[in-house]
């Protein structure tokens, strides 16, 4: 009677848990997308910002969003997934490899702000790149690294032994039985990974406003790496606590009702996918 007592209340509050999450995101989504959706435009996504006169745009900001998280995962990416690859493949257990995993542990607490500080004073004072796109995108690479690390690692991990074992028994290199086994098994979860880690990216402020600036090119669109990179979620703070415009209040409103349509839509994109191809690989169950 006791363990059914437990099995219902610990079944309750589970649902109960399970709910209340849903219901802050609903009404999470409803603030936000409520004030939002009703200034957004086509001339307001695509327009360039005002610094003095109202009907500013978003357009150079939000390229800059996208073109900073490209180029943070084109440099985070190959180092991310091969010191992943190496800790859960290559690896022996020993002192060194402990102490990377303590590292890359280390890292992934780090507050943003603290990466910011640091991309201030390498990329932008000591390389040289100033306050750039490409200062931004190396600073978030650094804040994605310990994340692919880990998500990689765990990913390789729990694939069953027995794939890996098969592989090698058919006369495989290990770099074909990674290549050809183990990363399509894992390729779901790295997927999953790769999106929490471009969403934080999107939605990341305070390592962009030490590095990429808070201005944009005067030329739109602008692929040079080197010019200013404000992105979307900089301008959102910029506007609502420094911005001299008359209608700041309004962009900074619907600045984040487009940058929670993003980040969504981006999740979706990635997610979908991911699980189709989940179901693929285990024969649609």
């Amino acid at each position: 009677m006791n363990a059914k007592w437990a099995d219902r209340v610990a079944t309750a509050f589970l649902w109960l848990s399970g709910i209340l999450i849903v219901l802050i995101l609903v009404l999470f989504l409803v603030r936000i997308l409520g004030d939002g959706l009703p200034h957004l435009s086509w001339d307001f996504i695509t327009g360039q910002p005002e610094e003095l006169l109202a009907g500013g745009g978003v357009g150079p900001q939000l390229f800059n969003s996208f073109y900073i998280l490209i180029l943070s995962l084109l440099f985070s990416l190959p180092i991310g997934l091969g010191a992943g690859i190496y800790l859960a493949v290559y690896a022996k257990k020993n002192r060194f490899t402990e102490l990377v995993r303590i590292c890359v542990e280390s890292l992934a607490s780090i507050p943003s702000i603290v990466f910011g500080l640091f991309g201030l004073l390498l990329f932008v004072t000591q390389f040289g790149f100033k306050f750039s796109i490409l200062s931004g995108a190396l600073t978030l690479a650094l804040l994605n690294l310990p994340v692919l690390v880990r998500v990689t690692e765990e990913s390789l991990r729990s694939i069953p032994s027995s794939y890996w074992e098969a592989s090698l028994a058919l006369g495989s290199t290990r770099w074909q039985a990674i290549r050809k086994v183990l990363l399509p098994s894992a390729l779901p979860s790295l997927i999953t990974g790769i999106s929490l880690v471009s969403g934080r990216a999107l939605g990341e402020s305070a390592i962009l406003i030490y590095t990429a600036g808070l201005s944009v090119s005067r030329f739109f669109p602008d692929f040079n790496p080197l010019a200013a990179g404000e992105t979307l979620a900089v301008h959102l703070w910029y506007v609502q606590s420094e911005a001299t415009v008359p209608d700041a209040k309004e962009i900074a409103q619907g600045s984040a009702a487009l940058l929670v349509i993003i980040v969504l839509i981006f999740n979706l994109l990635i997610a979908l996918p991911a699980q189709w191809f989940q179901k693929r690989l285990t024969g649609g169950k």
